[in-house]
């Protein structure tokens, strides 16, 4: 642990078997109090596993988990707002009503817990929903009902299990105002997802694992330079094939594209050759940008596929919660069971 800062929450050399299937397999990292933090790996990986044992919902066949130093198991369930990946709300119940209930389950008074849905209602733009059941609600409006539940507490941790799932841009650009505001009072948030984009906009720190196993982890900074790599972005006028660079040693097109292209550039190699390639070919040059490799990139990299693409391996369903896993071991345990599990209440 370093000395340079207090460790909010610590998983220590998890493993959980389902089976005779390894779906976490010695997990180990750290997040900082306050900061956002994304947990990632494609469908199938042991992010949702690894949420539950956070929350106590499944038990680690070995290693420990500790919210300031405290084993999670024993924290008061008020520290945790859980926001899973399938809808854990009442679908007959009102979405007031419900908000209500859970607030009070939390030790809110009707009253405030009232108020604070209305305002979250509000700032989500679906007020007027406020009286209708859950189950006639849009899926992307089902989410932010699914959200509100999870911060109505304004609980010191927040855990999201793809919370960008089936949102449009509109309520995506909302959905992030609602981190920044988290955030800014002083929540830490983990949330799990396979949606690059994401990462790289929000989060501080981040944790890859595939495989149920920890394949790189930090700041986002130093896990984007940790390639020693480079890439360069560059358009030219009128030319979107960019055959020319066949002749530029040591560069290879990885992303083409009609705005620019994406360029893998070796280490050995001089950024600035490319432009100056372009140049003296007489070129127009609308964009050259140097950057690090993008979290995606890194991604393909180290799991040799892409983010979103599944595991197909036997077994694999009891770490994702597919077929085959065990009741309660998945993304959608809880769901629709509404407080016990499915939107983080106490049970």
């Amino acid at each position: 642990m370093s000395s340079l800062f207090v460790v909010s929450l610590v998983l220590d050399n998890l493993t959980k078997h389902f089976g005779t299937v390894t779906a976490l397999d010695g997990i180990s990292f750290s997040v900082k109090p306050g900061e956002v933090f994304g947990f990632l790996g494609g469908n199938g990986a042991g992010k949702t596993t690894t949420m539950r044992i956070v929350l106590d919902i499944l038990r680690a066949d070995s290693g420990s988990v500790t919210w300031n130093g405290q084993p999670t198991a024993e924290a008061p369930r008020a520290t945790w707002g859980y926001l899973p990946e399938e809808r854990g709300l009442y679908p007959r119940m009102g979405v007031l009503d419900q908000l209500v209930f859970l607030g009070d389950l939390y030790k809110l008074s009707r009253k405030e817990a009232a108020r604070r849905a209305k305002d979250w209602l509000e700032r989500f733009q679906i007020a007027d929903y406020a009286k209708r059941r859950a189950e006639e609600l849009s899926k992307g409006n089902q989410q932010k009902i699914q959200f509100i539940a999870a911060v109505l507490h304004e609980p010191p941790v927040l855990l999201m299990d793809e919370p960008f799932v089936g949102l449009d841009p509109v309520n995506v650009a909302l959905l992030k105002e609602a981190f920044l505001e988290m955030k800014g009072r002083g929540a830490t948030i983990v949330f799990s997802t396979h949606q690059m984009e994401m990462v790289e906009e929000l989060c501080e720190s981040v944790v890859l694992i595939d495989r149920g196993k920890v394949v790189l982890g930090g700041p986002v900074r130093e896990v984007r330079r940790s390639t020693g790599r480079q890439v360069i972005r560059l358009a030219i006028d009128g030319d979107t094939e960019l055959a020319w660079l066949a002749d530029v040693p040591g560069v290879r097109v990885v992303r083409p594209g009609q705005d620019y292209a994406e360029l893998d550039v070796e280490q050995s190699v001089d950024p600035e050759t490319v432009l100056r390639a372009a140049l003296d070919r007489g070129k127009r040059v609308t964009q050259f940008l140097i950057d690090d490799p993008s979290i995606e990139e890194i991604f393909i990299e180290k799991v040799g596929r892409k983010p979103t693409e599944e595991l197909h391996l036997v077994g694999t369903g009891a770490a994702s919660g597919g077929p085959g896993a065990p009741a309660g071991s998945g993304a959608g345990a809880g769901a629709g069971t509404g407080a016990s599990t499915g939107t983080g209440a106490p049970a």
